[in-house]
């Protein structure tokens, strides 16, 4: 690519011709006060103004997020000109803000609040009526609240880049101008899909997910008998909430942590996740032999199944009929472990710490129940039990490790573990559906056609003596040119793997912030890489582990003996499988 010579602060550099001011300012170590140095240019509307300076060839001062270099440019970020400007501009912003920051649940991650801080912004300097406020509690996932929204249009960019959708957008005009599903509705009555990417772009406490904090606390104080249960993304990101660097695993600190709050049992989703490939493994193979309906879609992802109900309802008997390993754990807590240890289904309360925001809608759905009880009473984020581990004074990097409780379901393999990155959940299932096939094992355990974080990767599948092809997507807009392509019968895949947030679990909305400015220990380039870092921190527990089939899971191999009988039995069936409907589109 070409370069071009620039100046700034009157030192001369020479940068790619392209790039916007910032981001050059960026590569030459300036760090230009912005609301959208964060986020892979989602926030293209140099709206907000924060950013100004001053540029020659440029009428005044330009917003520095969008006005490109040029060759000879001489850029001034530091004179009393551009510094009063970028000052007024957070003013203004301000003076239409909710600031009751003590209270907002972004408090100490708000970038409003740190750019205020960098630019000398003074919060009173301009009073006067502000905008309506809209606050959305409707949906168990998400809410919005209107009078901290900045109008960044982060949240919409997020939307249609991860997914080709247009949820959110900009509604009514001037001075009422508003962030919000069509017609200021309710995320309730839209069809989002609740995956919080929105949510994990927004940059003040516009968009939050709805807390459960106290809906464990409730149970704490009823006496109930507490279980919870930890994804497999959530290990390679929460140490992000207490200064380690990005791609951190922490499994035994988390450990340490959840018992020291008191849950009567500490135990992994990953024993969930074996459970889903021993029946999905078995869904497919059946499917296969049986003239059943191809290709098979993934359904652990809650974020795919609202999207795919709301889009493809003529598709629904393309995706395996379990449910996700979170929910499938939930059942089998609640009635092979409750009989096991002579415990009243009624009396234990299951959490899951989930990276994903779309769980909590899940744990609500009418099909997720067994017996009359929810399978999963409570879903906390990975955000939210590292406020609960502050809130209880814990310090979590001075933790030992500590290990999983190993009675009944405490076993787990590397393939649950690999569940939380895409692609994983169809590696895990093909590594035993080559055993269920073949009698035997792959011999190389990984199948590495379907790993990275391409949009869409596919592969042929050599095994015994048939070929298999597969394809794997993550983010919507993916896997839209997927389902399109069944809708067209015109696909050749076997198997198939969705999952809604780009990258997968571990970008799930409810994981960590990745913003720089709160993450002093990363490296320039950290929102380039912090996919991989964190998919690298569950591929390495992978490659630790003894077990790494899930039919080799010897806790799965008894519940089968003792309980189930086999996979895809009429019991499994009643516990372990579920059922989709087409849901209105509210257009």
């Amino acid at each position: 690519m070409s370069k071009v010579n620039i100046k700034i602060e009157g030192y001369p550099y020479e940068v790619e011709a392209g790039l916007t001011i910032l981001e050059a300012a960026k590569l030459c170590g300036y760090e230009i006060p912005s609301l959208c140095t964060f986020n892979h240019g989602e926030c293209n509307q140099g709206s907000c103004r924060v950013c100004l300076v001053e540029a020659t060839g440029a009428r005044g001062l330009v917003a520095s997020c969008v006005y490109p270099v040029s060759e000879g440019m001489e850029i001034t970020i530091s004179s009393p000109k551009a510094a009063e400007a970028r000052r007024t501009s957070v003013e203004l912003l301000l003076s239409n803000h909710s600031l009751n920051c003590q209270q907002c649940p972004k408090n100490g991650k708000c970038e409003l609040l740190h750019v205020a801080k960098i630019t000398g912004a003074r919060e009173n300097k301009f009073l006067g009526a502000k905008t309506p406020t809209t606050v959305d509690e409707l949906t168990p996932s998400i809410v919005r609240d209107t009078s901290k929204c900045i109008l960044c249009g982060r949240c919409i960019e997020r939307c249609k880049n991860a997914h080709g959708l247009g949820i959110l957008g900009f509604e009514n005009r001037g001075f009422s101008t508003i962030v919000s599903p069509a017609e200021n509705r309710s995320f309730a009555k839209s069809p989002c899909i609740l995956c919080g990417q929105c949510v994990s772009v927004c940059p003040t406490g516009a968009l939050m997910e709805k807390s459960e904090i106290g809906k464990l606390d409730a149970a704490k104080k009823a006496g109930k008998y507490i279980v919870v249960q930890t994804a497999p993304a959530v290990r390679a990101a929460l140490g992000e909430e207490f200064g380690m660097k990005i791609g951190t695993p922490v499994t035994g600190k988390m450990v340490a942590a959840l018992k020291r709050l008191g849950f009567n049992k500490v135990y992994d989703t990953n024993f969930g996740a074996d459970l889903t490939i021993m029946e999905e493994a078995n869904e497919l193979v059946d499917r296969v032999k049986n003239g059943g309906v191809l290709p098979m879609i993934t359904s652990c992802s809650p974020g795919w199944v609202n999207y795919a109900e709301y889009n493809y309802g003529d598709l629904l008997d393309h995706l395996s009929s379990c449910k996700s390993p979170h929910e499938m754990f939930g059942a089998i807590v609640k009635s092979y472990f409750a009989e096991k240890n002579g415990l009243d289904p009624k009396d234990i309360f299951v959490v899951s710490i989930m990276p994903c925001t779309a769980k909590k809608f899940e744990k609500e759905r009418s099909q997720l129940v067994t017996n009359g009880l929810p399978d999963v009473d409570c879903v906390l984020t990975t955000r939210e039990l590292g406020d609960l581990i502050k809130r209880s004074g814990i310090n979590f990097r001075a933790l030992p490790d500590e290990e999983f409780d190993q009675d009944l379901l405490g076993d787990y393999t590397g393939a649950g573990v690999i569940f939380g990155v895409t692609g994983g959940v169809m590696e895990a299932a093909l590594r035993t559906a080559y055993y269920v096939l073949t009698g035997h094992e792959h011999e190389l355990i990984k199948f590495e056609a379907v790993r990275g974080l391409e949009g869409i990767k596919e592969a042929a599948i050599e095994i015994g003596d048939s070929t298999i092809y597969v394809a794997v997507a993550h983010g919507m807009k993916n896997a839209k040119v997927l389902m399109d392509e069944i809708r067209a019968g015109k696909s050749k895949y076997t198997f198939i793997e969705i999952m809604g947030c780009p990258g997968g679990c571990v970008a799930g909305g409810g994981q960590p912030y990745v913003k720089p400015c709160f993450l002093p220990n990363e490296a320039p380039d950290i929102l380039d890489t912090y996919r991989a870092k964190r998919s690298a921190a569950l591929y390495s527990e992978d490659e630790r582990l003894a077990i790494r089939q899930s039919h080799n899971n010897p806790q799965i191999q008894q519940l089968y003996k003792d309980y189930l009988g086999a996979p895809n039995s009429h019991k499994a069936h009643e516990l372990l499988h579920t059922s989709y409907a087409a849901r209105e589109r509210f257009d």
